[in-house]
């Protein structure tokens, strides 16, 4: 079951999102690990139709929050209005209570309202009026970024940034992807038809797959070699948390799962590595033109074994 139905996914989403199989890859392999997926690039190059699409496929509940200057933390998490039939306070939840949410554009938002989503993306809950209220399971939240470039934005602080176990970047396509684009149905229209290629226990279970898949002593070696040169490195950066050694180990679970693997290997973490440590690794855009990444530096330095 897992191979077809991991293979009809890739498959169809690449039917949608043209000629970006791997980061889609990288998108699936984040959400069969339970993590949370950033993605940062210019507008107009699929980022929302990636998200869209990862719902329709997975049969997910969906809710788009348009993140913008003036939204409240209420707009996402919901409001008690008093109802005079009760006598009382009646809570009306928000977008947040859906099982994949797409944070569009969410460092438009003030970091007051992008805090509105720490809780939830670290415990899968809510605080509203003192009281505690679980968040569907599955629960993902989908956020895009425009480049930090661009006026209006407010940059994501760690602790936000942290909560996303990857982030990806999907790119310009290439020159016949583009024109099979240019000439081809309307993505809106196949998001519109689009039938979910598995239920969510089907979901469920390749995500338990996903936990079951071997990390031998050897592996978790090459892992905190990672993680201690990224903790000594000189340069304006700190090193990954604990935390992130855990996602990293998650995400190449996953990756090996996709590859149909039982066992990781060096190259599923070297695979996903970029993608979960580099938005970790803090003052990644702030070094000269044309550097190398903190996070290829350190997958070159480290040796396998």
């Amino acid at each position: 079951m897992q191979p077809e139905r991991l293979n009809s996914l890739i498959r169809t989403a690449n039917e949608i999102i043209l000629g970006k199989e791997h980061q889609i890859r990288l998108a699936i392999a984040c959400l069969l690990a339970r993590g949370h997926l950033l993605i940062e690039d210019m507008p107009g190059v699929g980022k929302t139709t990636l998200a869209h699409a990862l719902a329709c496929l997975l049969g997910l509940r969906f809710q788009r929050i348009q993140f913008t200057s003036d939204l409240l933390p209420s707009d996402i998490l919901g409001v008690s209005v008093f109802d005079r039939e009760l006598g009382g306070f009646r809570f009306h939840p928000g977008p947040i209570f859906a099982q994949l949410i797409l944070a569009d554009e969410i460092n438009r938002a003030t970091p007051k309202t992008q805090s509105a989503l720490l809780e939830a993306m670290e415990e899968g809950q809510i605080t509203a009026d003192g009281e505690t209220m679980p968040l569907p399971v599955p629960f993902f939240v989908v956020a895009t970024q425009n480049p930090q470039t661009q006026i209006g934005t407010f940059p994501l602080p760690e602790s936000q940034l942290d909560r996303f176990l990857m982030r990806i970047s999907l790119g310009y396509p290439d020159r016949a992807a583009e024109r099979a684009l240019l000439l081809g149905e309307d993505r809106r229209r196949m998001l519109a038809t689009c039938p979910p290629v598995m239920s969510d226990s089907d979901f469920a279970d390749l995500q338990g797959a996903v936990t079951a898949v071997h990390v031998s002593e050897r592996l978790a070696d090459y892992v905190q070699a990672l993680l201690a040169a990224s903790r000594m490195a000189t340069g304006r950066y700190h090193g990954l948390s604990p935390r992130a050694g855990l996602g990293l180990l998650n995400a190449s679970r996953a990756w090996a799962l996709l590859e149909g693997r039982d066992m990781v290997l060096p190259e599923d973490v070297q695979a996903v590595f970029p993608s979960v440590a580099g938005h970790r690794l803090a003052g990644l855009e702030a070094g000269e033109p044309g550097a190398e990444p903190p996070a290829a530096a350190l997958l070159r330095a480290v040796p396998v074994g």
